[in-house]
């Protein structure tokens, strides 16, 4: 099986400090991952390295078949329709509909005819459990409710790759069950990869996957939950 992601040698710079470096992931497509670590551990640098936000210094890299050492910023836009991202703060437009949240990053990806566009919102809002909730407007949704509109927005482009960062952040425990359950069976469905930022360790032991731990400047595999105490090793900020 390809690889949807694989860096050698990374390094990852942020205004010109190292954040990482010495990286080595290899993910393959259909994976589940987890990608855990301190706040401030460079979780996020990681991601924001595999969708173009930020450069990858040095070493080789390709995501979903952009290469991100010689990734040049008109390609951006085109890696990025390729990619689902979901973030932890939702990132709705608060001032339009759920449905008109969708036909933006839509028209903005380069979707063109409106029959089809809308037939695709509707199509990702039932995978969503949201069927019938286009006209909400955002702010009248429940936190769980609008993370559901985050993964569907995330899923319009039938992406082969879905970077989460920490997206049961801002739930309950219960509600990010059910988008934890949520994730993992529209990636199934879609064939997607999921790369998961997360310090909920919770999480990590109710929906097993692969781990790789974000410390001391870089990144390791750890091979099981049961190898490492989650509360002596990691310490979640």
């Amino acid at each position: 099986m390809s690889n949807i992601i694989e860096i050698r040698e990374g390094k990852i710079l942020q205004k010109g400090n190292p954040v990482l470096k010495d990286v080595n992931v290899e993910i393959r497509s259909d994976e589940f991952v987890y990608l855990i670590g301190k706040t401030g551990s460079g979780k996020s640098s990681l991601l924001k390295t595999l969708y173009g936000e930020l450069r990858l210094s040095e070493g080789t890299g390709s995501v979903a078949g952009f290469d991100l050492v010689s990734l040049k910023r008109k390609q951006i836009p085109e890696l990025r329709r390729s990619l689902g991202i979901v973030f932890q703060d939702f990132q709705l437009l608060t001032d339009r509909s759920v449905l008109k949240n969708l036909l933006f990053v839509m028209g903005a990806s380069g979707w063109k005819d409106k029959k089809l566009m809308n037939a695709r919102a509707e199509e990702v809002l039932t995978m969503v459990g949201l069927k019938g909730k286009g006209n909400a407007m955002p702010f009248a949704l429940s936190g769980g409710e609008q993370q559901r509109v985050s993964i569907a927005r995330a899923l319009i482009n039938k992406p082969k790759l879905i970077l989460a960062d920490e997206p049961t952040g801002n739930l309950d425990p219960e509600t990010s069950g059910e988008v934890m359950q949520l994730l993992i069976a529209v990636a199934k469905e879609q064939g997607a990869t999921i790369l998961m930022a997360t310090h909920d360790m919770s999480m990590v032991e109710k929906f097993p996957g692969r781990i790789l731990r974000v410390e001391n400047e870089t990144v390791r595999e750890i091979n099981t939950m049961h190898q490492f105490d989650p509360f002596s090793e990691f310490t979640a900020e």
